[in-house]
């Protein structure tokens, strides 16, 4: 079987780490031969987590939009198109229609509402370019959607989608260590993600100051952002770095998650809290979506939703060692058992095998 991943963005990319290669060593074994193309290149990926640039930003886009196309001349070779997020990022759905009529066997992946439309943090212009329609064609013209998690795929199959089935995040524990005890009375709380999503740390705000008026000794790190700043809340930001991330996880006391009370949170796959999780830091997140399904309150994690139950959830577990070392120890057994690299690997593996196997459509 050969199989062509096009990818929305380099490793570097959480969603295509997290959805692509990562799983790539399990192809490997099975004996899988596989080509990844990127859209983003590792340089166009850096600088488009960055404001302005507009001009260097249309050169790489350029540079992209020609290596993507360029895919269609070897889309031939191959039994199955796995598309991770859509091939193009603006405009019509052309190449997902040429291969429909190619008849190539093709999975689209998604693990966000990319039907929602969203205001993009540092590219303005393209919003007006995107479209909720434009993902709802793609669900209906691929052989299958694999979505990470029961919201998404319920969502497919509204669109018209052929056949859709759940895939969920998987953690690479060899690599996700768990987080050693901590010792002393500092306490730091964490949050890691990308510029796109610190806003919501803004949520925040009032429940934070409220705990480091009330625990002097309290920080806030966060890692991946550069943003958020507060003169009531002691902050310390640090670039997020693929080779330091487990180390800054393990610096971590307690982990945040916020998310806006919105349709769009619904098809969050948990993958920030999971991480969390996996590494031994007690999560406290938003009780919206898959978190719901992800974290068993109070025992896995914590699950709150108004700025009261913030500072609360907070509040017990910045006050309490032991109480974080038990949600931390529960937390890293359920990941272990329900969202190892080992378990979800060679279902992946199996998915493809499984649609490329039906061959092409008539």
């Amino acid at each position: 079987m050969k199989v062509l991943f096009l990818t929305k963005y380099p490793p570097a990319g959480a969603s295509s780490r997290y959805r692509v290669f990562q799983y790539l060593p399990y192809l490997d074994a099975a004996g899988v031969d596989y080509r990844v193309q990127s859209f983003m290149s590792p340089a166009m990926y850096a600088l488009a987590q960055r404001p302005g640039h507009a001009l260097r930003k249309s050169l790489h886009a350029a540079a992209a939009l020609a290596r993507r196309l360029a895919a269609l001349w070897r889309c031939g070779r191959y039994d199955l198109i796995f598309l991770q997020r859509e091939c193009l990022p603006l405009g019509p759905p052309l190449m997902e229609r040429l291969f429909r009529r190619w008849r190539i066997p093709t999975i689209f992946d998604y693990d966000d509402a990319l039907f929602i439309v969203k205001p993009s943090t540092h590219n303005g212009f393209a919003d007006g370019l995107r479209s909720g329609a434009r993902t709802r064609e793609i669900l209906r013209l691929v052989d299958c959607v694999l979505a990470g998690n029961d919201w998404l795929r319920a969502r497919a199959v509204d669109a018209g989608a052929a056949a859709a089935r759940t895939l969920h995040v998987a953690e690479d524990l060899a690599r996700c260590t768990r987080r050693p005890a901590h010792a002393g009375a500092a306490t730091t709380i964490g949050w890691l993600g990308s510029p796109s999503t610190e806003k919501y740390l803004d949520l925040l705000r009032e429940p934070l100051r409220a705990l480091c008026r009330r625990h002097p000794q309290l920080r806030l790190l966060v890692v991946g952002g550069g943003a958020f700043a507060d003169p009531q809340i002691p902050v310390e930001h640090r670039r997020w770095d693929y080779a330091r991330e487990v180390a800054d996880l393990h610096a971590f006391d307690v982990g945040l998650m916020p998310l806006p009370l919105e349709e769009w949170s619904l098809g969050k796959s948990g993958g920030k809290a999971r991480t969390y999780m996996a590494a031994g830091v007690p999560a406290v997140c938003t009780g919206i979506g898959f978190n719901n399904e992800l974290i068993r309150d109070g025992e896995t994690g914590f699950l709150v939703r108004e700025p009261a139950e913030w500072e609360a959830a907070l509040d017990r577990l910045v006050g309490d060692a032991t109480l974080r070392e038990r949600v931390a120890a529960a937390a890293r057994a359920d990941v272990e058992q329900r969202y190892s690299l080992e378990r979800l690997g060679p279902q992946f593996v199996a998915v493809l095998q499984e649609v490329a196997g039906h061959g092409r459509r008539g």
